[in-house]
């Protein structure tokens, strides 16, 4: 499994970094971003939410409330999306454990 989530500018296609972020909620998680590319510098504000339980946990908090996740949603986490970027592949790890 890779470590990294893909960011991309949506004004240039370049790669974007992470510059900060905080935890709001235990489900969710806001970010600001830059774009790597020096000649578009555009920045923006990002929120990251957990929205659905994908499959159950062999751990599983009783505190912890998600709907499950549709057959459709589940299909669909299972498809390739190698025809797009995938927006969330170049976030670091440390940031969501931070």
């Amino acid at each position: 499994m890779s470590s990294t989530y893909k960011l991309v500018c949506a004004h240039c296609a370049s790669p974007m970094r992470i510059r900060t972020s905080e935890g709001t909620h235990i489900f969710l998680r806001v970010a600001y971003l830059q774009c790597k590319n020096e000649a578009c510098g555009w920045s923006v504000r990002a929120q990251f939410e957990m929205t659905h339980e994908m499959s159950p946990s062999g751990m599983p908090n009783p505190t912890v409330r998600l709907p499950v996740a549709t057959v459709a949603q589940r299909r669909q986490a299972m498809k390739s999306t190698d025809d797009q970027p995938d927006l969330l592949d170049q976030l670091d790890m440390e940031v969501l454990n931070a």
